[in-house]
Order: C-alpha cells, then sequence, then structure tokens
C-alpha cells in the first residue's frame, strides 16, 4: 500500500469515528431525560431528522455494497432510535412526537417505493438516492434551527405586548377622533333656556388642537380645530 493509500485509509477511519462520535451526543440528553424525567430543554427534531437520515443512507450503502456506510449508519440509526423511543416516554406531547414521526418515515417509504419499483436502473438507482439521502443530511442540520428560531420569537413578542399596549394596539377599540362626550346632566344644561352652561364648558380641550362643539344642544363632542 502506498502513501497515498494509507492516507486514505487514516482519513476514512478518521471520519467514521467523528461520524459515530456526532451520533453518540446524544447520549448526554438521554442520561438528562432519564435523571428528570422529563424532556425538558431537550430538542426532538434533530433526533428524528438525525435517524431518517441514518435509515437513508443505510439503504444507499446496501445498494453500493458499502460495508462502512452500512456499520456507520446502522449504528446512527440504532442510537437514534432509542434516543426517540426515551423521549417518547418522558414526553408529555405523545401526539405530537408521533405524528412527526410518522410523517418523516411516511416520506421515507415513499422514497425507499419510488426507487425500487419505479427506478429499475441501479446506477439511476444510486444516483437519485444519493440525492434524496443528502436532501435528508441538509434538514438533519437545520432541525435545530426550528426550535431556536420558536424559542426566540416566543419570548420577543412576550415583551412587546406591554408597548403595544401602551401604544394603543391592546386589543380594544381606539377612541374615535370625535366623541360623544356626556354633559347632559342636569348641572351641564339650563333648564329654563335649553342651552349648556358655558360656566361647566371648558374653553379649551386638554389635548392640543381640540375644541368643544354643541350637538342638539344636549351633548358636547371632540371636534379637531382648522
Amino acid at each position: 500500500m502506498g502513501p497515498g493509500g494509507v492516507a486514505d485509509t487514516l482519513l476514512s477511519g478518521a471520519c467514521v469515528l467523528f461520524t459515530l462520535g456526532m451520533f453518540s451526543t446524544g447520549l448526554s440528553d438521554l442520561r438528562h431525560m432519564q435523571m428528570t424525567r422529563s424532556v425538558d430543554s431537550v430538542q426532538f427534531l434533530p433526533f428524528l431528522t438525525t435517524d431518517i437520515n441514518n435509515l437513508s443512507w443505510l439503504s444507499y450503502g446496501v445498494l453500493k455494497g458499502d460495508g462502512t456506510l452500512i456499520v456507520v449508519n446502522a449504528v446512527g440509526a440504532v442510537l437514534q432510535t432509542l434516543y426517540i423511543l426515551v423521549y417518547l416516554h418522558y414526553s408529555p406531547q405523545k401526539r405530537a412526537v408521533l405524528l412527526q414521526t410518522a410523517t418523516l418515515l411516511g416520506v421515507l417509504l415513499m422514497g425507499y417505493g419510488y426507487f425500487w419499483l419505479l427506478v429499475p436502473d441501479q446506477e439511476a438507482q444510486l444516483q437519485q438516492l444519493g440525492l434524496f439521502c443528502s436532501v435528508f443530511t441538509i434538514s438533519m442540520y437545520l432541525s435545530p434551527l426550528a426550535d431556536l428560531i420558536l424559542t426566540s420569537w416566543c419570548p420577543t413578542f412576550q415583551e412587546s405586548l406591554p408597548a403595544l399596549s401602551a401604544s394603543g394596539f391592546s386589543g380594544s377599540t381606539p377612541r374615535s377622533k370625535t366623541e360623544t362626550i356626556d354633559s347632559c346632566k342636569p348641572e351641564a344644561v339650563n333648564l329654563t333656556t335649553g342651552h349648556l352652561n358655558a360656566n361647566l364648558i371648558p374653553k379649551r380641550a386638554p389635548c392640543f388642537g381640540w375644541s368643544w362643539r354643541p350637538v342638539h344642544g344636549c351633548s358636547t363632542l371632540w371636534e379637531r380645530g382648522l
């Protein structure tokens, strides 16, 4: 074996070890779930997408006859399935977990059916299945962002609620620029003449640019002054 072959062997072995190490990082989450008997601060979607990714690359390795791909992804699929089962055991939202799992497994099975039944040529199967596996690999690396976006936007929205309320967007109907002010009280109306008591009507509204205007001799309105 030449120097190039030795380098390839060492690099291949290092990649296998690093990949297995990546798949085993969930063991810390597994211990956390067992100790706390809860799934707090543990993300489920990375377990699921990594498991589907392992199963897809496992089928690619079987089709290609690559022993390294088969071993690595078989180990990864076993570990991720273990994480999923433990998460399901301690999760209070089992229905949502089962629904997400069934959805991605359904996508995987549909892909298997397409490649094995509708693509008879093995070379075309390898090319298309490789592309299919690459898409799952990308989704595996992007899956933690889903929970990150959710956990980052929720506190931001909650913190913005007081500001929205202070600016008038509290969900109640805002005051119109012209609103009726109750002035049909006995002390506000001269019962003899039927006119409003000028002493009880302010010369100027508290808000700048607004004035009082009598309507039908009974009520007053805020009216924007020109």
